[in-house]
């Protein structure tokens, strides 16, 4: 097992005896704004068709107000609400919206121009394409202080699955378009890295296609060097999260995934469900249909295009399903009977009214070893999960904590626990 995933572990010893204070003195900002002075900034536009399609991977949906706090609601989920990823994207040869290197700000659901391309010059390069890609090519990174601030060394699993939230926001988006999704890991990182001018608070995690080759148009990489653009406000470093991140930058004997998945939406109810996406907080106990959850396990079950895909066991717990025993499966095989829902609640930190109330909880793990894309697949598929639930109107929320060994146990199993989820009413 690797050893930053065993460091990091938590156990009901280290939960309660250490649970930490946060320095609210210390806490980042959630956002990346570049200096209006130096860079055109464009609004989406809600009738330019592409416009709309980069708002729904990750644009603003709502506010909350409190005494002294308001914060807004995105499209794509994040533990504890901190965001630490940064979307930026290419786009070329793409009708309404000009050529060029964008960064996506969040804040005001906006297109930040940070470069120019030529036909001949574009990322397209450090994505290991020669020749020009006419559509997005998106680029997603991981400000990890974002995360560290309340998580601490732990907040690098988060970074991922968030990212691999991101990732399947842009695949749920692309099936408005319709466009098939590709990930992909083999990037050159740290040449992007410079490049962005990130300075060592901020790194590339992933990168997506939603494009098409030029067969007759080679290209060269682009060359740039953008200054520093300070993402959180505040920082810190955490040595081990630094460290865990050179050392899974580079991949081993990754399989391509060639197959494209088939969904079964409509437009106009997938845009809906894209919007209103929401994280529960809590369930009522009720039952869904045995039709929901086949239905949901088709959705999360079709294979993700990608250069580096690895297998990632998916873990159900049924609590309440009609018309099916409770107990414990692995993906379509049934492994044991009983009424584990109790138990699913105390695994998940005592999350009772999530994991124990829920209709079903998912325990995602893993024993492969390229540690950066696994921990994303495990987010583009819990992203699946909220998508498909919520088209049917069941609520889902993502559960990042949870006592890794005793979940093992429980699984009857030695792989890295990497994500928990549960949907229900």
């Amino acid at each position: 097992m690797f050893w930053y995933h065993e460091e990091t572990k938590h156990s009901y010893d280290s939960v309660h005896r250490n649970p930490g204070q946060l320095d609210w003195e210390m806490q980042p900002i959630p956002y990346k704004i570049y200096p209006a002075g130096n860079y055109v900034k464009k609004v989406f536009n809600g009738d330019n068709i592409e416009e709309n399609f980069l708002y729904h991977i990750g644009g603003l949906t709502a506010k909350k107000s409190y005494p002294g706090v308001e914060y807004f609601l995105r499209i794509n989920p994040s533990a504890g609400a901190l965001y630490p990823n940064e979307l930026y994207f290419q786009v070329r040869s793409v009708e309404g919206v000009a050529d060029g290197i964008y960064h996506y700000e969040t804040h005001s659901s906006s297109m930040v121009l940070l470069q120019e391309i030529t036909e001949k010059t574009g990322l397209e390069p450090y994505f290991g394409f020669g020749t020009a890609m006419k559509g997005y090519l998106f680029l997603v990174s991981a400000l990890y202080y974002r995360s560290a601030w309340k998580y601490r060394d732990r907040a690098f699993r988060y970074c991922l699955l968030d990212a691999g939230h991101l990732l399947g926001s842009i695949e749920a988006s692309a099936l408005l378009k319709p466009h098939a999704v590709q990930m992909v890991y083999a990037l050159e990182r740290e040449k992007l890295n410079r490049m962005f001018g990130f300075e060592a608070r901020e790194w590339f995690v992933s990168g997506a296609l939603v494009a098409v080759p030029m067969a007759d148009r080679e290209v060269e990489p682009i060359e740039f060097e953008l200054p520093y653009v300070d993402g959180t406000r505040i920082f810190r470093r955490y040595p081990m999260i630094e460290k865990v991140y050179r050392e899974t930058e580079a991949l081993h004997g990754c399989k391509r995934a060639f197959l494209p998945p088939k969904f079964s939406y409509t437009e106009e109810r997938l845009r809906e469900t894209i919007i209103a996406r929401r994280s529960q907080r809590g369930f009522g106990g009720e039952a869904i249909t045995k039709g929901q959850f086949n239905y949901i396990m088709e959705a999360i079950s079709q294979p993700i295009l990608s250069d580096c895909d690895e297998d990632v066991s998916v873990y159900v717990v049924i609590n309440r399903v009609l018309d099916m025993p409770l107990g414990l499966y692995r993906d379509d095989t049934y492994l044991k009977y009983g009424d584990y829902s109790q138990q699913a609640g105390y695994l998940c930190l005592g999350q009772y009214s999530l994991a124990a109330q829920a209709a079903v909880t998912f325990f995602l793990t893993s024993k492969a070893d390229n540690y950066q894309p696994l921990y994303q697949k495990a987010g583009v598929i819990g992203h699946r999960l909220y998508i498909a639930s919520g088209y049917l109107g069941i609520g889902c929320s993502g559960i990042g904590a949870y006592y890794d060994d005793e979940v093992n146990i429980f699984l009857e199993n030695d792989e890295m626990v990497l994500y928990a989820l549960a949907i229900g009413k």
